[in-house]
């Protein structure tokens, strides 16, 4: 029986952590959440256009999603957005995006939000949020890449969660090396600075 690899395994997999050139967002379409969260998405939406570096994110022009391209916008920056048919339906893509792919599932969605970033950051989110962060990290655990993964912990939002993988690493749940992949940040100026750090 003949075993192939994905292209992801085979060249991914095989690199140390890449230079950055995009940096994938993953955040929030809410309307309704306080004002700091918006802050903080255009603050860091300038801030990887300062850089120099583009922005990739789910590609709809709603709630945070819209700071963060805003955000980059206004520093110059290049703006990839990446969202399925459904939202574009819905009249909600971010159709100033440089690029704006759309897709037929939120399954290749996220694949190409993989694909296209050479690090991700998190911000504050709901669902689909926490799914985004979580295919990333177990995508890294298991060697499928070898990119940076930061949650930026705005007003202590992922504290919880981070003490429950803690508490899954205390009790042998969830290996050491394992938990030591998402790194943290308290600030924007945090978020650049570990994405500029030597690995």
């Amino acid at each position: 029986m003949m075993v192939s690899q994905s292209p992801l395994q085979t060249a991914d997999a095989q690199r140390t952590t890449p230079v950055i050139r995009a940096v994938t967002v993953f955040l929030s379409s809410a309307r309704r959440v306080e004002s700091a969260y918006f802050d903080a998405a255009r603050e860091l939406g300038q801030a990887i256009a300062r850089q120099g570096w583009a922005v990739v994110y789910g590609g709809n022009y709603v709630g945070c999603m819209a700071a963060l391209a805003d955000g980059a916008r206004e520093m110059g920056g290049s703006v990839v957005g990446i969202t399925p048919q459904l939202f574009v339906d819905e009249n909600i893509a971010d159709t100033l995006c440089d690029e704006l792919i759309v897709t037929d599932s939120m399954r290749q969605r996220k694949h190409l939000l993989e694909q296209r970033g050479d690090a991700f950051v998190t911000l504050p989110g709901g669902l689909g949020t926490f799914e985004e962060f979580f295919e990333i990290v177990v995508a890294r655990q298991l060697g499928y890449h070898r990119k940076r993964i930061i949650l930026l912990n705005i007003n202590h939002f992922y504290t919880p969660l981070l003490e429950m993988l803690d508490r899954g690493t205390d009790q042998q749940f969830i290996r050491p090396d394992a938990r030591n992949i998402i790194e943290v940040a308290t600030d924007v100026t945090g978020v650049i600075s570990l994405l500029k750090a030597e690995t």
